[in-house]
């Protein structure tokens, strides 16, 4: 007997898509979490903006490996670990001008800033993430 499901049997692409939304959703949150915990206790010895970068770069280590195994399910590489931070480059920008503004323009207060701030990012952070880590590897002969 055929355990594989017939072509008309497996799931249509937007429903992968839809699926990797919500897993990258989730991964988001568990990301947020770190980021936050993160945040808070890095502002004990550091300033808020200093805590806020050094946060952001260990988590977004963390998304790399958690974005990679459950939402994309692909292989980790050191190329596209190296091509990873650009998927949060727009996400760097809004939130950190973000916590700028809430803190220093809006006098909002630190603590929730961050949280505030990342909001308006998702959807992009997604779009890039996506783009790179399902990009297909380069054929042997091309640079």
């Amino acid at each position: 007997m055929d355990t594989e499901a017939p072509p008309e049997a497996r799931p249509a692409p937007e429903r992968r898509i839809s699926g990797q939304i919500l897993t990258f959703a989730l991964v988001g949150v568990v990301n947020t979490m770190t980021y936050y915990a993160l945040y808070l206790l890095l502002l004990i010895w550091l300033p808020y903006l200093a805590a806020h970068i050094l946060a952001f770069t260990l988590s977004m280590i963390g998304s790399f490996f958690l974005n990679a195994r459950f939402t994309y399910r692909t292989r980790p590489t050191w190329r596209k670990f190296l091509l990873f931070p650009l998927t949060n480059a727009t996400n760097f920008v809004i939130t950190t001008a973000g916590v700028y503004v809430i803190v220093d323009v809006l006098h909002a207060g630190n603590r929730f800033a961050p949280l505030i701030a990342s909001a308006a990012a998702i959807p992009v952070t997604f779009v890039v993430s996506r783009t790179i880590m399902l990009r297909p590897a380069r054929p042997e002969g091309r640079r």
